[in-house]
């Protein structure tokens, strides 16, 4: 165990206030350009305050003899967390599936700037709670991840799900082989690989479309589930393979039959797996897992 003091990293993103005025300078500008579209300036301005007063109180929350650090959603691939950090990340639930892809067993504290206004399935806390949960730090809820493994050896991990297809959700030619071994060529508009904390996303919304759908799994489970979206049936391509659930030691794999495909996890698309033409990736539950106090 590190004998370092622990670092909190404090993670969140720009507010839309913070974007507003980056795009139009002033505030007399972005309230301009909000009324045009029949929104006020004042509650863009309160959301503002809401997670501006929350990351004040997290800061104060830290203990003084520890050290501190802070990165913004779109620094995250380019940040390295330490083994000894502990993160706290201050917004919506999907910042928690965002920085989740990063850690290496690093516990995070999810913080709701805004206690009402979102699920709070992963920021389950309010800034208040953050100075009992530092000092305890161990425990937890540990929760699956999925992770995708290109035939190259670089990796990607997700805490929702990951996406494999082309980068603008056209069709992608492929082939893919099921966890059981079957091989088939499909043209599909993508696969997602989901988990159970993203089973009431992405994959929810693909299970609702089919008339037999697999059981999702559970937060924890050692298991994800998958869907082919929108297979094309053709003399070439079929739709026999279209979903299912894997468990711990199975993998999909799929073969590039497409110049230029993406994999990427949590929305996060500018931090994507390119795959060109006969390349292989293969896709299933990650030996890391989440673990959110």
């Amino acid at each position: 165990m590190s004998t370092l003091t622990p670092r909190v990293v404090v993670v969140s993103r720009r507010s839309e206030l913070d974007e507003l005025l980056a795009r139009h300078g002033t505030r007399g500008a972005a309230s301009f350009f909000l009324r045009e579209r029949g929104r006020d300036l004042d509650e863009v301005t309160a959301r503002h305050e809401a997670l501006t007063a929350a990351l004040t109180a997290v800061g104060a929350a830290v203990p003084g003899d520890w050290r501190r650090g802070h990165v913004e959603r779109a620094d995250l691939p380019r940040f390295l967390f330490a083994p000894e950090d502990v993160v706290v990340a201050v917004g919506q639930d999907g910042l928690v599936a965002n920085v989740a892809k990063y850690l290496h067993g690093q516990p995070v504290i999810g913080v709701d700037p805004e206690p009402g206004r979102n699920a709070g399935v992963l920021v389950r806390h309010e800034a208040g709670a953050v100075a009992g949960l530092l000092r305890r730090r161990d425990g937890g809820q540990e929760r699956t991840m999925v992770v995708a493994r290109l035939d190259d050896g670089q990796e990607l991990f997700g805490l929702n799900e990951i996406y494999v297809g082309h980068a603008g959700h056209q069709s992608a030619r492929y082939v893919l082989t099921s966890p059981e071994g079957v091989r088939e060529r499909q043209s599909s508009s993508g696969l997602i690989v989901g988990t159970g904390t993203g089973a009431t996303g992405w994959c929810a919304s693909i299970a609702r479309d089919r008339a037999v759908a697999p059981p999702m799994p559970g937060p924890a489970d050692p298991a994800v589930c998958w869907y082919v979206r929108e297979a094309w049936p053709s003399p070439a391509t079929g739709v026999g393979q279209v979903a299912g659930v894997m468990r711990a030691g199975q993998e999909l794999e799929l073969s590039s039959e497409s110049e230029r495909l993406v994999a990427f996890a949590d929305g996060l698309e500018a931090d994507a797996l390119p795959l060109t033409w006969g390349q292989r990736i293969r896709v299933g539950v990650a030996d890391r897992r989440l673990r959110l106090l």
